[in-house]
């Protein structure tokens, strides 16, 4: 959005979670006018999915945690209004956390112990993702099952995430990148939707919890890292 304001004659190609035309990104998706156009990984659509799926893997647990970041304005609201919709339907006690730096990242930890959460939802904010190492972490040390947004989490030692494939958002605004730098407009480029979604399980980290994932939920998996 700063960029945005910024300029009406340079070029961007973003990569977002949310519904580009509902944040005022682009006017429309199949024509977005202006000097803008990406990729849309609809990450804030699948986040009651993910609720879904963490309250399958431990459905015992009356309060779940969700962890975003408030200084993304736009998409913190878009992503809680989608989860706490999901909360309501499936009867769990959705616990609100905010972080945006490490030791408030720390902090939500603490909180989510103080409020007998057993599960937590971690938020689809990029944010998150430059911190997974610490959030992978901190579940551990806290012994609390973790669903992640980009299945590149589970690599680095997630639980299980559900979402698109961080690499592949890259490699698409790469491709619009060079498009544009070879004479093509934003404006005549349409908004592309990531539809695809993968749903990993990290049964190592299972096993460091001390958990057995149903077989419902093993026989949906993409991918099971053993």
């Amino acid at each position: 959005m700063a960029a945005k304001a910024a300029t009406r004659t340079i070029p961007i190609v973003f990569a977002v979670g949310s519904d580009p035309v509902a944040i005022g990104l682009v006017v429309s998706l199949n024509r977005p006018e202006g000097n803008l156009t990406g990729v849309s990984m609809q990450q804030t659509t699948a986040a009651a999915q993910r609720l879904e799926l963490l309250h399958q893997l431990k459905p015992e647990e009356r309060s779940i945690a969700f962890l975003v970041n408030q200084t993304n304005p736009s998409f913190a609201a878009a992503e809680t209004r989608e989860v706490q919709s999901a909360a309501n339907i499936l009867g769990v006690d959705l616990v609100v956390l905010n972080a945006s730096s490490t030791s408030e990242i720390e902090a939500a930890f603490l909180t989510l112990v103080q409020r007998h959460a057993g599960a937590l939802l971690i938020g689809g904010d990029i944010f998150f993702v430059s911190r997974t190492d610490q959030l992978v972490a901190l579940a551990a040390r806290h012994a609390v099952p973790a669903m992640y947004t980009y299945i590149e989490q589970t690599l680095a030692g997630g639980l299980i995430a559900y979402g698109a494939h961080l690499a592949e958002t890259q490699r698409l605004v790469g491709v619009y990148c060079g498009r544009i730098l070879n004479g093509e407009k934003p404006a005549d480029l349409p908004v592309q939707l990531l539809t695809k979604v993968k749903l990993v399980i990290n049964l190592k980290t299972a096993k460091a919890l001390g958990l057995t994932f149903p077989l419902t939920l093993l026989g949906r998996a993409d991918e099971v890292i053993e």
